[in-house]
């Protein structure tokens, strides 16, 4: 199982690519959803990352692919321009899941 970048620029592409992942860049709406689409359905794919402004762009169809698919798991990650509060909320699972708080 493998994860997949799908994003809005070369630094985010070229910094998991260091780490190993691979990885589009796209910036319409339609190449996100065709990218999405191809990444859903390679079942070697354990874990999609998106940028957040991708997933900003197409909310909708992920919110859909979250809640009637059991893999890949989507997950929205910060780009260079800021974190948007993802570390905030991922401590708030974690608390919520084994009641420690981080």
């Amino acid at each position: 199982m493998r994860c997949f970048l799908i994003s809005d620029n070369i630094d985010t592409q070229m910094g998991m690519r260091l780490a190993g992942i691979d990885g589009v860049v796209v910036h319409e709406r339609e190449e996100v959803l065709s990218a999405l689409n191809t990444a859903v359905n390679d079942r070697t794919v354990a874990i999609v990352l998106m940028t957040k402004k991708l997933t900003d762009l197409c909310s909708d169809e992920i919110m859909d692919f979250k809640l009637n698919r059991r893999s890949p798991l989507i997950v929205e990650i910060p780009d260079r321009h800021g974190d948007s509060g993802i570390s905030d909320a991922i401590s708030g699972y974690v608390s919520e899941a084994i009641g420690l708080k981080l």
